[in-house]
C-alpha cells in the first residue's frame, strides 16, 4: 500500500423497498423544490454552531481524488462585511454599467437584480467559498488538486441544501471579477474565490420572483 492510500472498510447503507424509495424521493423533491434564492434578509442572529454544521455538510461532498479542494470562510464581523459590500458594489457597478451584454441584462431584468448588495451588510453570516487549485506542501512545493471547480460546485450544492434544511435562506452571489475577496481576506495564494453566500433568515417582507422550474421533459433525456 502506498503511503497516501486509504484503508478500505466495509460499506453498509440502509436500503428501501421500491415503494418506500418512490415515497422518499417524491417527498424529498417536494421539499427541495421549496428552496429559493432570497435577497431580502433579516439581521436576526443565527448560532455559529448551526453554521459550522452547514459548512461541514458541504464538506461531505465528493471531490476529485478526495482532495477536498475548498475552504469556507465564515464571516460575521460587521466592518469586514461592509468592506466586502463596498468592494463588491464597485465591481457590480462596472458590470451593470457596461461589462454585461444587453442579452445578459435582459435575462436578469425579471429577477429584479441590480448593483446594490445590501444583503452583505444585513445577513448575519457571509460564507466565502474558496477553491484551491493546488496545495502548498511544508517544503513550499505545490501539489495539484483535480476537478477543482466540479468538486467545489458539488460542495456548494450540499451546503445550500443544508441551509434549506436548517430553515434558513441563502443567495449565491458571484461578483466578477472576485479577486478583491481574496485580497480583503488575506487568503493564501492557492485559494480563489468561488462564491459569496449570505445566509440567514428571510426578512418579514421578503419577496421572490414567481419563477417556474423546467419540467422533466426539459431536463431529462431518456436512453431506455
Amino acid at each position: 500500500m502506498a503511503e497516501n492510500d486509504f484503508p478500505f472498510i466495509d460499506f453498509n447503507r440502509e436500503t428501501y423497498s421500491p415503494e418506500d424509495m418512490l415515497e422518499r424521493s417524491r417527498t424529498f423533491l417536494d421539499w427541495a423544490d421549496e428552496r429559493r434564492s432570497v435577497r431580502d434578509f433579516s439581521d436576526e442572529p443565527v448560532p455559529k454552531e448551526v453554521m459550522e454544521n452547514i459548512l461541514m455538510t458541504g464538506s461531505t461532498a465528493p471531490s476529485g481524488a478526495h482532495k477536498q479542494p475548498w475552504t469556507f470562510c465564515l464571516i460575521s464581523n460587521a466592518s469586514l462585511k461592509s468592506k466586502l459590500r463596498a468592494l463588491a458594489e464597485e465591481e457590480e457597478k462596472k458590470s451593470y454599467g457596461g461589462r454585461m451584454s444587453d442579452e445578459w441584462l435582459e435575462d436578469l431584468a425579471p429577477l429584479g437584480t441590480d448593483w446594490e448588495k445590501e444583503f452583505i451588510d444585513i445577513a448575519p453570516w457571509i460564507v466565502i467559498v474558496m477553491k484551491r487549485p493546488y496545495e502548498i506542501q511544508e517544503d513550499g512545493s505545490k501539489r495539484q488538486n483535480y476537478y477543482v471547480s466540479e468538486s467545489v460546485g458539488l460542495a456548494s450544492g450540499f451546503l445550500l441544501m443544508a441551509v434549506h434544511n436548517a430553515g434558513l435562506v441563502a443567495l449565491t452571489h458571484t461578483p466578477s471579477p472576485m479577486n478583491f475577496i481574496a485580497k480583503a481576506l488575506e487568503r493564501p495564494d492557492n485559494e480563489r474565490p468561488f462564491l459569496l453566500i449570505p445566509i440567514g433568515y428571510p426578512s418579514k417582507s421578503a419577496r421572490v420572483p414567481d419563477i417556474i422550474r423546467k419540467s422533466k421533459s426539459d431536463v431529462i433525456e431518456y436512453y431506455d
